[in-house]
This record gives structure tokens, sequence and C-alpha cells, in this order.
């Protein structure tokens, strides 16, 4: 089997000798190439030229936003029989998309599963979601939570590392410093009612929405790679209310409830509209400031070597 491996050099929990004991083993089974991301698209970029070129199987050793750059050039040209295939060894610090797959978050347990299942010719087929034409594999949003996903971001870029707690300290700043008296997000269906005045919209294509270490974080429990899209808004971001809210996901026992909370269950199209310009992020990654984004359900877009 012809097999693109796309690695990212600066994945956070590999080592570059972890790296060469991955090479030497997918090489016992595989004809692959391998290559290296040296820029914020080059998986991509490598992944469509796979599409393009014959292979059967891309594997992306990286984080969630390496997994997300290589679906989107898979599926560049949209899902079909003659897309490769995609397998994950995770080497990010959180690798959501893997870990709702199933996937072990050591790599060299992933990388045995994906021999396992290359000999057993397991495969499985996933719902994927799109942003504005942008693929996502696990989560998206317009509002607070893409602010934090942006403000961390910044402080990587800065030199932290990229930690629970980091995220933690984020969010708490971004929710004081937001305007939390005006509401901008408006929410429209095709043959629904708008539903106006949120202050934060999460789509979800699976559960869960995030991990925090080893901890789960579920605004929409029912979501599922094999049901449509799943959001979860919030209509006050009053301090006693938000840490309820928050609350509620760290336990959880249930999602989030209450007056001013927004639930949807397998949701095939939604537009958020923005009455100021509002960061937008897909899986993590931000993708800066829209006035409206519509989200769209792919069942079945993409085929993942589990």
């Amino acid at each position: 089997m012809r097999a693109l491996l796309i690695v990212n050099p600066a994945a956070t929990t590999t080592t570059s000798r972890t790296r060469d004991v991955l090479l030497h083993a997918l090489k016992s089974d595989l004809d692959l190439v391998v290559a290296e991301t040296t820029h914020r698209g080059h998986a991509a970029e490598l992944a469509q030229e796979a599409a393009e070129t014959g292979f059967e199987l891309v594997i992306a050793l990286g984080g969630d936003g390496t997994a997300n750059e290589a679906v989107n050039g898979i599926l560049n040209r949209g899902p079909g029989p003659d897309r490769p295939a995609l397998a994950l060894v995770p080497g990010g610090s959180t690798n959501v998309f893997a870990r709702a797959l199933g996937i072990p978050n050591d790599p060299v347990e992933a990388t045995g599963q994906i021999l396992d299942a290359l000999r057993e010719k397991r495969t499985r087929s996933v719902g994927l979601g799109t942003a504005d034409g942008r693929w996502f594999t696990f989560c998206a949003g317009l509002g607070l939570d893409a602010d934090v996903v942006a403000a961390v971001e910044r402080a990587r870029s800065g030199g932290r590392r990229s930690t629970p707690a980091l995220y933690v300290a984020t969010a708490v700043r971004e929710f004081y410093a937001g305007n939390r008296d005006a509401p901008p997000l408006r929410l429209t269906r095709p043959g629904e009612e708008p539903i106006e005045g949120l202050h934060l919209a999460i789509v979800q294509n699976t559960r869960p929405w995030t991990f925090l270490g080893g901890r789960a974080v579920d605004p929409s429990p029912a979501a599922s790679f094999d049901t449509g899209l799943d959001l979860l808004g919030l209509r006050g971001l009053g301090t006693a209310s938000t840490l309820r809210h928050v609350r509620q996901l760290l336990l959880g026992r249930k999602p989030p409830h209450g007056r001013d909370v927004l639930a949807l269950h397998d949701v095939a199209e939604l537009t958020l509209w923005a009455d100021r310009p509002t960061s937008h992020q897909v899986d993590g990654d931000h993708l800066g400031l829209r006035m409206s984004v519509t989200f769209r359900s792919h069942p079945g877009a993409l085929q993942m070597v589990l």
C-alpha cells in the first residue's frame, strides 16, 4: 500500500528518537513516503497532493492542527471512494480527534494499532462538519471559545507551553475581558425561526469538545461521528450562571442546562451571524474574525484506518 506519512516536527509529545522507531515500524508494512511540515497549511498541501497522485493512505503524526489540515487536503475536492484513508499518530498536547476515535494517546501504541488495522483491513467511515467550507473533525465555534483559542495561540507563539492550566487561565481572562452585556450572535436554520441573543455557540461534530488533561469536557454528550452536528449556546454570561455551567461540564453527569442554555442535537445545517467581527475557530485553530459562518454536517465523509 502506498502511504504518505506527514510529520509535524514541532509535535509536542514526540521526540526524534520516537519518530525514528515509528518510521521503522511503518516501513516494514507500507510503501512509505515521509514528509515533514515546514509551515502552516503544509500538511493540507501534502495530503492534497497525495490524494491527487494515487496514494491509498495518509498518516498524520502531530496534533489536532496537523490532523485537520490532513483532512482538508484529502477532501479538497470533496469526499469520494478514490480518496485516501486517514490514520492518526497523536503527537500534540491534546489530540481530541484521535482520542474521540479511541486511538491510544501513546504514539507507539497508536502505530501498533494502525499496523494491526491494516493487516486486518479495518476501516471506519466517519462523519465530519464544514464551517464555510473548511472541514472540521470535532468542534468549531464563533465567540468566546474562539477568543480563548486565539489568546492561547498568542501565548504559545511567545514561548508558553500548551497546558490545561494555560487554557483555564486564558478562559477566565477572556471571560472577564469581553462584553458580557450585549450578546453578538443570532442562529438560523433552514425552515426554523431565528434564535437571537447568544453570547456563545459551540458546534460539535462528536464528543468530547475538548480534554483538560485526562478529563473529557462534554457540552454536548450526545454528539457523535454518526449523527449530524450538535450545538451548545448560552444566552447569558453572568458570573454565577457561568460558574454553574462550568461545574456541570466538569462533573460530566449531565450537559449544561437552564433557561439561558440552548442545546441542539443532530442538525444538518445552521448559520451563526454576528453583529460585530467575532473570533472563529475550527478544531482548536483560530481562523480570524467573521460576521457569519455556515456549518454543515457531512455523513460518512472520511475513511479512517482504526
